[in-house]
């Protein structure tokens, strides 16, 4: 699913740790779901010249490749879980803001 969040100032690695994710590699992250590899959220991220908003593309992946050097895996990119998850961040996005105007 791919949507875009304000960063109100944090950079795209401060934001992300907030929601509980970890990096994986450069704009790439990922949040455990059930303290096991699988399944866990998986996004990819760019942010704005302006450093001001980032967009994600975030998918649950259910499991790990099935074949040896293979990335084709089980993933939903729509759902109730994937959309859940999204307005999770969007609100933490919201948050963010709303700190920014309070200070």
């Amino acid at each position: 699913m791919k949507f875009s969040i304000n960063l109100s100032g944090k950079t795209l690695y401060t934001f992300m740790r907030e929601c509980g994710y970890a990096p994986q590699e450069k704009l790439v992250f990922h949040r455990f779901i059930s303290g096991r590899r699988y399944p866990k959220f998986h996004m990819y991220a760019s942010v704005s010249p302006d450093k001001k908003t980032a967009a994600l593309n975030l998918h649950l992946d259910q499991k790990r490749p099935s074949y040896k050097g293979s990335r084709a895996h089980s993933a939903e990119y729509a759902g109730p879980v994937v959309e859940a998850e999204t307005k999770r961040i969007r609100l933490q996005s919201d948050a963010s803001v709303t700190e920014e105007y309070r200070a």
